[in-house]
């Protein structure tokens, strides 16, 4: 599956997600704590997506915007949560 991750914003909030043929089939959302953190709350992947590692590409899409913008990341959620203990290279950004 080579679809794009895609990202939106607003001032308080944001997703990272995919999208298939009938819709948003992943997605990765977080709240803003403060200018500097962001906390991810939220990874979810349709079931007919699951296992293909699609919710460890949104969790590095958001490490690597977190590091474009200075950002530091509170991963909230289990499963990001669990990737950012598995993962060392993430401890430059976990708040």
């Amino acid at each position: 599956m080579e679809n794009p991750i895609k990202h939106k914003e607003n001032d308080r909030m944001g997703m990272f997600y995919m999208e298939g043929e009938k819709g948003i089939i992943a997605e990765l959302t977080y709240t803003k704590k403060n200018e500097q953190i962001i906390t991810i709350d939220h990874t979810e992947v349709k079931r007919q997506f699951e296992g293909q590692g699609i919710a460890s590409q949104l969790v590095e899409k958001a490490v690597t915007f977190a590091r474009e913008n200075n950002l530091k990341i509170d991963p909230l959620c289990p499963f990001t949560e669990v990737m950012f203990d598995r993962n060392r290279e993430y401890a430059d950004v976990r708040a």
